[in-house]
């Protein structure tokens, strides 16, 4: 089904343009070769290739890159959320914009476990 875009034109008229369904997705890729993730395409192209996955195409390379990132990001975000709850519920010394978090296994690990990653400790140091 096409989707519609409304754009006002000068006069108060409003235009309607019909576009394809697949024309957001060809607008996203297009847009993914100017965007470089942070995440390198030599990194994910390594991996993917290491998993049996080859592809010639940079675009696919930097779509995985990119959910990649959004991935690591969202972890990472989850687990500074359980730690701010964290330091939340205990009484602190600092106070204000200056507090700093550190990332810690004991934040990781709820945040790793809603995404289906289980981390355990060693039961010993070696």
């Amino acid at each position: 089904t096409p989707i519609s875009n409304i754009n006002t034109v000068p006069g108060n008229s409003v235009q309607h343009q019909e576009k394809p369904a697949g024309a957001a997705l060809s607008d996203f890729v297009l847009q993914l070769e100017d965007y470089s993730p942070t995440i390198p395409d030599t990194v994910t192209g390594h991996y993917l290739t290491k998993s049996g996955f080859e592809t010639k195409d940079p675009r696919v390379i930097r779509l995985i890159s990119l959910a990649c990132q959004k991935f690591v990001s969202d972890i990472a975000n989850d687990a500074l959320q359980h730690s701010k709850m964290k330091a939340a519920g205990q009484s602190s010394k600092k106070q204000g914009k200056d507090k700093k978090f550190t990332l810690t296994m004991d934040d990781l690990t709820p945040a790793m476990s809603e995404y289906g990653i289980n981390v355990k400790k060693p039961s010993y140091y070696v």
